[in-house]
């Protein structure tokens, strides 16, 4: 047997209530918004403490998201599952569109296309996501987005969505 199956392991979550930074987020524009998280002027959004990411800059039509794959991330197989490639690429993408918009506009996905193009373990080490808006219209935008090895750069995956602008 390889292993002691029966070893446990254990993580415990935290996070801040959301909803008051929710509220005063819809009356900012979205880049603002995107650079107070980032200076911890907001609660990261529950979703990144869950998963082990954090937002790490910001332009206008730009965001770039870093995280660490881990041992709590891996699938049947012992490879990290395509989820958290995904959910850091969607984080890119969405986050980058947000830069976009003024206050009291928000945006949904529409569509999230991702490609895996080289597996990842804990080992690859920390990662990073980068997105960047290619469209910004008045009703949809669209943008890219990257994931590669913080060290060494090499391209893990990379994903393309189109969101609808709510107005």
């Amino acid at each position: 047997m390889i292993g002691d199956v029966t070893t446990r392991r254990e993580l415990n979550i935290t996070w801040r209530d959301p909803y008051a930074a929710l509220e005063q987020a819809r009356e900012m524009g979205g880049l603002d918004y995107m650079r107070r998280l980032i200076a911890g002027d907001f609660p990261p959004p529950p979703i990144a403490e869950l998963m082990g990411f954090a937002l790490i800059s910001v332009e206008e039509g730009e965001a770039v998201f870093r995280g660490r794959p881990g041992e709590q991330h891996l699938n049947p197989i012992g490879s990290v599952h395509g989820g958290f490639a995904a959910t850091l690429l969607d984080s890119a993408l969405g986050c980058a569109v947000h830069t976009t918009l003024p206050p009291g506009v928000g945006y949904s996905t529409l569509e999230l296309s991702v490609n895996l193009v080289r597996g990842i373990t804990p080992a690859t080490g920390a990662v990073l996501a980068s997105g960047a808006v290619v469209h910004a219209g008045r009703r949809t935008a669209t943008a890219e987005a990257r994931l590669t090895a913080e060290d060494g750069g090499a391209l893990l995956a990379h994903a393309k969505t189109t969101c609808m602008i709510l107005r």
